[in-house]
């Protein structure tokens, strides 16, 4: 199956098809970075900052005024914060997050956020989901840090490729049907 498939289930790729993938986004000029699962990244710099989600979540953070940001991708909502990999786990990645840009010289009330993931294919219910629960602990973290939430695509029963350009907070969403 090509990469250029649109039915095709990021899920299940293999390790190295990704980081082909990771390198061919359309629409990307100029410097870029592909996040895992599991990761965060922020910077000064504009840049496309790409990910590929099922029912991980991810939240992006734009300060409008320093025109900088950042963006994580957590598989689980809650976990420990004295794991080998915190960053896997929402309670964890999203006030690193927000820690690090605030360390950059970002200030709270010139952020806005977005939100996506949490897609729920195997579940009846998608609110008790996993993906579900990713979102919800994401839009209560920005809740009560005063971010606004600027857009979601969040939910389904599709993965989602997220690109997100650091240097004007705009981002694009690619979704991808099931695969039967």
């Amino acid at each position: 199956m090509s990469v250029s498939d649109s039915k095709f289930n990021p899920a299940v790729l293999p390790q190295d098809l990704v980081e082909s993938y990771a390198q061919s986004s359309p629409n990307v000029h100029g410097p870029r970075h592909f996040l895992y699962p599991g990761q965060i990244f922020v910077t000064r710099e504009a840049m496309t900052i790409s990910t590929i989600l099922g029912s991980c979540a991810a939240v992006c953070l734009w300060d409008m005024r320093r025109r900088m940001g950042g963006m994580n991708h957590y598989l689980l909502p809650e976990g420990p914060d004295d794991s080998l990999n915190r960053f896997r786990y929402g309670n964890n990645a999203n006030p690193a997050l927000l820690s690090e840009l605030l360390a950059l010289g970002c200030q709270i009330k010139d952020m806005q956020a977005k939100v996506f993931g949490g897609a729920s294919a195997f579940s009846a219910n998608p609110i008790l989901a996993l993906g579900g629960r990713n979102v919800e602990l994401a839009v209560r973290f920005l809740l009560e840090a005063g971010i606004p939430i600027m857009a979601k695509d969040v939910s389904g029963k599709h993965g989602r490729r997220l690109m997100f350009h650091t240097g004007t907070g705009a981002t694009e969403v690619i979704s991808y049907e099931k695969v039967t």
